[in-house]
């Protein structure tokens, strides 16, 4: 029987298919900045947003987009401005989010687990039109500023105080990348949920990493990997009746696994095969080059 003959799970596969390409667009900066679990603390956020819809009765989506930018924007300011290291502001983030969503969404009048855990691994299955049409607007934006601003971004990602001295908008960009998190931390909770999002902003990045040298070669590789695990864990989901999210975050494993074993068994052969005075030295990570950006 062919899945994709009802509508819901087309919306379900075109809703992973977004995600699917703008989280490792996003998470490639993360990687690069050494912020890869930004992720997991703005998803703790967005949980009090969504306790905060649910006990005013309102959009849980719109509350958890609105709670997780100002979580991320503060987290941004306190790195910047204060004494508090990244590291310790992420995990108040951590710790504040999920105490305040889980308090929170025990005082609104729909308190049930299952609603709960709809929102923390994702609910694929369930995404309605309107909701289709948020993540698909919300993705376009996130992609065209993160394709749109690639040298800059890069720039400030590699060496802030350089793209400082160079005249670039050094914290208006951070707080972009803060608030773009964050927006895609939050469209994301139908596809793999709040909980696991930040894997899909990760481990594309990490795999391309394995085969790539320049950050263009990496960002795309990584959002064809990032699209293909989300088609195939929407479809193997409703092959084998697993959840779609984490589905697709164990593909994205096993792909990066993969990778990782090739890359190396290849590295290996070639050492073998070719004379020592004939190899060229292959870095063992991405070789992040300005050339290459442009």
């Amino acid at each position: 029987m062919d899945l994709f003959q009802y509508d819901f799970m087309v919306r379900a596969l075109i809703g992973a298919l977004i995600i699917g390409l703008i989280a490792p667009a996003l998470g490639i900066y993360l990687v690069q900045r050494r912020l890869s679990l930004i992720g997991d603390g703005i998803g703790h956020v967005a949980l009090t947003g969504v306790g905060v819809g649910l006990l005013l009765h309102q959009s849980p989506v719109l509350t958890a987009v609105v709670v997780s930018v100002l979580g991320a924007v503060g987290v941004e300011l306190v790195r910047e401005r204060g004494r508090t290291s990244g590291d310790l502001a992420l995990a108040l983030l951590f710790y504040g989010g999920i105490a305040g969503g889980v308090v929170l969404v025990g005082l609104s009048d729909d308190s049930s687990n299952a609603n709960l855990m709809q929102f923390l691994f994702g609910s694929l299955t369930t995404t309605s039109r309107e909701d289709l049409a948020v993540i698909a607007v919300l993705g376009v934006a996130v992609l065209v500023a993160m394709l749109g601003l690639r040298q800059a971004l890069f720039a400030v990602c590699n060496d802030e105080e350089y793209a400082r001295v160079s005249g670039l908008p050094v914290r208006t960009l951070n707080l972009l990348m803060a608030v773009t998190t964050a927006v895609t931390v939050t469209i994301a909770m139908r596809t793999v949920g709040l909980l696991l999002v930040s894997a899909l902003m990760v481990v594309p990045v990490a795999a391309a990493q394995q085969v790539t040298r320049g950050f263009r070669s990496t960002m795309v590789t990584a959002m064809v990997i990032g699209m293909s695990a989300a088609a195939a864990g929407v479809w193997l989901a409703g092959e084998v009746d697993t959840a779609p999210g984490a589905t697709i975050v164990i593909l994205a494993i096993a792909a990066f696994l993969a990778i990782a074993v090739g890359a190396g068994a290849w590295r290996v052969l070639r050492r073998r095969v070719i004379p020592a005075g004939q190899q060229q030295a292959e870095p063992p990570e991405v070789v992040l080059r300005e050339a290459e950006l442009r």
